[in-house]
């Protein structure tokens, strides 16, 4: 899924998030955090480009909730 630089929203599991996407190094490094709107679920990752490989760095919390979000996260678009 592909999430646009700065601020967005999406539904996931029935609830509204806040996402925020920060890309840092010309698009080597890109920092991602989303937030249960009115809630208390969050989920947040590091991800890096390297020369040899990419690393996914979830931030205190299993790789497998974040891919999980990452793959079921619905964007909301404003028309």
């Amino acid at each position: 899924m592909s999430f646009k630089e700065g601020y967005s929203e999406g539904i996931y599991n029935a609830k509204r998030y806040g996402l925020t996407k920060t890309t840092f190094n010309k698009g080597k490094s890109i920092k991602f955090y989303a937030e249960e709107l009115g809630g208390t679920d969050f989920v947040s990752l590091n991800y890096y480009v390297t020369k040899t490989k990419e690393l996914l760095k979830p931030c205190e919390m299993p790789e497998k909730k974040v891919i999980h979000f990452l793959n079921n996260v619905k964007l909301i678009t404003s028309e």
